[in-house]
């Protein structure tokens, strides 16, 4: 893998200007009615290298509804919290199914297949609740830290929508819950886990925070978060389970390890090297970014920063 040296803010400028043409296409989240109505054009993209320093093109700056990138997160700390007792509850392989089927649970004994389908991450918050007593606020806390930015918060609007339409996500907690694989109240779970997704951040907040998964488990502060393989397990979770239903799609397109979320964000990681976020709100058929996936996938091509 070539390391450089790179001049990222001319890069960003040049993947913006080359996947410009899709940036609109596809159709944001309109099962969340808090997210139907986001500007369909927008872009941003945002790099942060090991020391901290970020380059952005684009809307970089504005905040988005990072929904499911946040399992990474919650991944990471229920881990450093907990130890690896974690996947005795949750598997790490690729589902090929919806982000929110029920079919694999009842075949796989409540089970869930991977932490980053809804399923795995309801099991993750889970393990959190217990491990912190407050894990969507544990979340948060951790996010401004890694980001720099006091400011993250929630968006109770989209929290709220959530709440109105998880009926599926509600029958997941259940369903599990029937298996013994869930240890808290399930309406008490689900409170934290639609507060979880509906944390607002931009690339740039994105970019920073994903920064320990680039430092091998080295947090913004130089304090060890994660072991080096806790670090490589995440990452390789990432790019074999984090964009859905098209892995497999996203590892040949981009060769990163990435998470999307409905919101139209990805982060992805370059491991020791850097973390890149881009926004993008049009979705396809399998919930990732169109321009987004694009934009990466271009980034890559260009500097042949892959993990192969």
């Amino acid at each position: 893998m070539e390391t450089g040296p790179f001049d990222y803010a001319a890069l960003l400028e040049q993947v913006a200007a080359d996947v410009a043409p899709l940036v609109g296409s596809g159709t944001p989240a309109e099962y969340i009615p808090a997210l139907a109505t986001v500007e369909p054009r927008s872009f941003g993209m945002a790099l942060a290298d090991l020391d901290g320093n970020v380059f952005g093109v684009g809307d970089w700056r504005t905040p988005f509804s990072t929904q499911s990138i946040t399992k990474v997160f919650s991944l990471a700390l229920a881990l450093a919290e907990g130890g690896d007792t974690l996947w005795e509850r949750v598997g790490r392989e690729p589902s090929g199914n919806p982000f929110n089927s029920l079919v694999q649970l009842e075949y796989e004994s409540g089970i869930p297949r991977n932490p980053f389908i809804n399923a795995g991450a309801l099991v993750v918050t889970d393990r959190l609740q217990s491990l912190t007593g407050d894990a969507s606020s544990e979340l948060l806390e951790f996010l401004r830290q890694e980001s720099g930015n006091p400011g993250l918060g929630f968006d109770a609007e989209v929290a709220a929508s959530e709440q109105a339409h998880g009926d599926r996500n509600a029958a997941v907690a259940h369903f599990m819950a029937s298996y013994g694989n869930i240890d808290n109240p399930v309406p008490a779970l689900l409170e934290h886990y639609f507060w979880q997704c509906s944390i607002e951040m931009s690339c740039a907040d994105l970019a920073l925070a994903g920064r320990f998964l680039a430092r091998h488990g080295l947090r913004a502060d130089g304090s060890r978060l994660l072991t080096r393989s806790e670090a490589k397990q995440i990452n390789a979770v990432m790019l074999t389970c984090g964009t859905y239903d098209a892995a497999g799609e996203f590892a040949y397109r981009v060769g990163l390890p990435g998470k999307s979320g409905v919101g139209g964000g990805i982060v992805a990681v370059v491991p020791g090297l850097c973390t890149l976020a881009v926004w993008s709100p049009g979705l396809d058929a399998q919930g990732n970014s169109v321009a987004g996936v694009a934009a990466l996938d271009r980034f890559t091509t260009l500097t042949g920063l892959s993990v192969f």
